[in-house]
């Protein structure tokens, strides 16, 4: 018995994955983002981000779609953040970049054929940052970062456009306790799938 029910819940698997919708694609745009906190400029700065995708039907209404993005987030510093680091920075040098490694995992309910709400989070690995910010060459911002997504996505035949808001729940300052240093942005951009 246990042999027939395991063998008819694998067969329904694999239908269902066959019948699955599944498509890979590319997709970039801008980044409006900040970085809050007192060291920073509460103002936002643009960016970018390039990346891949996937989409993997769970149903006629939800689908899961993963995303690995190359993700820049610029920022200035603010006159606070060079009176608390003397030195910090050199005379020329106001403006921080910190390059990320983001993975997505986006639950999208489709509220039409044509438009889909997404939410999830998003995890963030830092792969590059100014290293000179620092005099002793320390590291400013922590290796990781962990975000909330949420946002709308407009699908046109292979054609994606969407907008979305990132809210950094991590406080990614890696010099003290001082201060919390959380980012946040608003990404705009296209994607197209070609599977």
């Amino acid at each position: 018995m246990k042999t027939k029910l395991l063998t008819l819940a694998l067969s329904i698997f694999i239908f269902s994955a066959a019948n699955a919708q599944f498509h890979l694609g590319i997709k970039g745009g801008a980044n409006v983002s900040k970085i809050t906190g007192k060291s920073f400029k509460e103002e936002f700065s643009s960016s970018y981000h390039l990346g891949g995708f996937a989409e993997i039907g769970l149903g006629s209404k939800f689908f899961l779609q993963p995303e690995v993005l190359f993700n820049q987030l610029q920022q200035d510093t603010s006159s606070q953040f060079k009176d608390i680091y003397q030195n910090v920075l050199s005379s020329n040098r106001s403006n921080i970049k910190l390059n990320y490694l983001s993975v997505p995992i986006l639950l999208n309910y489709k509220a039409s054929n044509f438009l889909s709400f997404q939410v999830g989070p998003q995890f963030g690995v830092l792969i590059d940052q100014n290293k000179n910010l620092l005099e002793n060459g320390q590291e400013a911002f922590k290796k990781g970062d962990f975000s909330m997504l949420g946002g709308v996505q407009l699908k046109l035949a292979s054609f994606r456009v969407y907008g979305r808001y990132a809210l950094g729940l991590s406080n990614i300052n890696d010099i003290d306790n001082k201060d919390k240093w959380k980012s946040q942005s608003f990404q705009i951009g296209v994607g197209i799938a070609i599977l």
